[in-house]
Parts: C-alpha cells; structure tokens; sequence
C-alpha cells in the first residue's frame, strides 16, 4: 500500500521575510508528518530567501507566485497533485480548495481575523475581507473537518457557523530553548517578539514606556522582529520622546532572540488578536511572564492569568499591570518559574500525534 500524499497550501514559509509563528506550525506538522511516512508537499509563494523547489526536512516545498497570485498557484496544485487530504491554511482568505479538491479537505485556521481586517486593509477593504473570512468561507467548508490551535477560536469559528464538533483543537508545541549566556539585566527590560505589522500593536508597549518613564527612569523595550510597519514604529518612539528607551532590533538570529529574552524582565505582546502566542511561551521557557490582552484570542490560552503572567482588559490595565511587574521582583520571578515548568509540557510530538489522527481520519474517508 502506497503512503498517503498529504498537500498543505500556506501563504507563506519560515523563510519568507513576513514567515512567523503561523508558519513555523505549519511546518512542524508537515515535518513530523514526513518522518511518521507520509508524502508531505507544502505550496506557499515564492520569495527571495528559498529556491522554488527544495526539500527539508523530508517535506517538498514548492513556491509559486507573490502575495496574490499565490491563491492562483495553489489552486493548480491542488487540481494536479493527487493528494489523499489538503489542508488549507486559512489565514483570514482561504484558497478555495473545496472547488477543485478531490480529495478531504482539512481547513487550518489559527485565529479569526475580525479586528485585524481593519487595521491592515482600512474601513472598504477590510470590510470585504471580513466578508470573505466570516460569511463565504464558512459557506463554501460546510462539509470539511477544521482544526485549530486555541479553545477560543474554535469558539469564535462557531460564532460563524462552523459547528464546535467539526473542530479538533492541536494546541503548538515548542521548541527546546537553546542555553543562553545572558544574566537579568540590573535596569528594568521589557521585550516583544513579533513582526512589525499594525495589528501586533508594537506602539502600546513603545506608549507604555513612555507613560512609565517619570517611574522608571532607566527602563527600555527591546523589540525583535522585522516587518514592513519598521519605519512608522521608529517615528512612533520618536513622537513620544523615546527613541532613546526602544531598540529596533529587526530581524536577529535564533541564538540572539533567545540572548535577549533572557535577559529581560518580562515579555508583552500587545497584539490585536493571536492565534495562540509562540512568543509568549518562547520567554515563559526562559522564567519571562507575559502580559497580553485578555481579547486577543489564544493569548488567553498561552497565559495563565495570574500564574504565568497577567492578562490586561485594555490599554490603561495593560500599563498597570506592566509597572505592577517590575515593581515586584517576588511575583516576576514567581510567574516566571511556573511558566517554565508549563513550557516544558508542550513538545511538537504530541502536536504532530494529534494532527495525525485527524488527518489519517480523513485520509480514509
């Protein structure tokens, strides 16, 4: 009996420029689908970092096409590739699958993007968009199985129709982190981990600097990530008279990202809304205490209110509970040694175990 051919089509890879924690589990379900036999083929757009066909880690990528034609390429794919399942990574706009499938189709959706359309694409376009995400896709995927990464958005897709019990939750795993050289710093560091787009919200936590700084007159805020929203954050910080406090670090190696998180304080992600929050559990790992909004979807998940870290209900709390943290070194380093111990509950087998099953459910469909 031949292996079963599963074809994964992603907007993006780890290697693109815009690739981020979505990406990274994509492929780590695709990579441990490969070693447990499986013929995996993932199809995402093309980009200056990777060639147009390569294979990794046992998994066939092959990138065609930029930010829209993409959905074009995808869907030749999955018209010519006999797969057994394709799992349709649904990042706001699905690709269509189920119009040329022949096959199951498993619909991966990491978060509902209701408040981000906006933000990213404005009041006509965003509309249309949520148009598309809310109302057309759960039409058009009546009949497929979903799968998600958070309690809550397996609840917010059953706000839009898509019945709780055709959605299996496979929460992220996570990567061991590597051993750091790096000491607490003496003067009080927040970090961010994330791509510089306008829904990640970096200017909350670049806001909450500057309203802590008649407090904490040596505090700074260590921003890794790259994006296209770089420049308008280095003018924000200048605006607010704290270009001096914030670091732009861009793009940085694994080792760095890791350097720096462990030397800081505590970790936010402001974000809008995040499907579970790798960042969030990529400092718990190193005894860092996130705090997040209590909205913004999987957060809420990858942070244990109170034990882990602090969930704000909106800007002002955010603050607050920023300066609650720094000011107790007792509860930091409390949160940050149960965020550890629960860190090291999350390995990518068990992901990868939980994906399986789904996907050889549907294989024999």
């Amino acid at each position: 009996m031949s292996r079963a051919t599963v074809l994964l089509v992603n907007w993006r890879d780890t290697r693109h420029p815009e690739g981020g924690g979505s990406e990274r589990y994509v492929e780590r379900m695709a990579e441990g689908l490969a070693r447990r036999g499986y013929d995996v083929i993932v199809q995402c757009a093309a980009h200056r970092n990777a060639p147009a066909d390569e294979v990794v880690a046992g998994v066939r990528f092959r990138r065609r096409g930029g930010r829209l034609t993409v959905y074009l390429w995808a869907l030749v794919a999955i018209a010519t590739i006999r797969a057994d399942v394709v799992v349709d990574v649904q990042n706001g706009v699905p690709f269509f699958s189920r119009l040329v499938a022949r096959c199951p189709v498993l619909v991966l959706v990491h978060h509902v993007h209701r408040e981000q359309w906006h933000a990213v694409l404005g009041p006509v376009l965003g509309r249309l968009g949520w148009l598309v995400e809310s109302r057309l896709a759960p039409r058009l995927y009546r009949k497929c199985q979903y799968l998600t990464v958070s309690e809550m958005t397996r609840a917010e897709l059953d706000q839009l129709g898509v019945a709780a019990e055709r959605t299996t939750v496979v929460r992220n795993g996570l990567d061991p982190a590597p051993r750091t050289r790096a000491e607490r710093d003496q003067d009080p560091t927040i970090v961010l981990v994330g791509r510089l787009v306008p829904h990640k919200q970096v200017e909350h936590a670049i806001d909450a600097v500057a309203r802590l700084t008649a407090r904490w007159p040596k505090l700074r805020l260590e921003v890794v990530g790259d994006g296209w929203w770089l420049d308008n954050l280095r003018r924000h910080a200048e605006l607010r008279e704290v270009q001096d406090r914030v670091t732009l670090h861009g793009w940085v190696g694994e080792q760095d990202k890791h350097e720096i998180i462990a030397r800081s304080w505590l970790h936010v992600c402001p974000s809008v809304k995040e499907g579970w929050g790798v960042a969030i559990m990529e400092a718990a790992a190193h005894g860092v205490p996130s705090i997040a909004y209590r909205a913004a979807g999987g957060v809420a998940e990858s942070i244990v209110d109170g034990e882990t870290g602090l969930l704000a209900e909106d800007f002002d709390d955010f603050v607050r509970k920023v300066d609650r943290l720094l000011r107790s070194t007792s509860q930091r380093t409390a949160m940050g040694e149960a965020g550890q111990a629960r860190a090291a509950t999350f390995e990518w087998d068990r992901s990868v175990d939980a994906f399986e099953d789904v996907v050889r459910a549907l294989s024999r469909s």
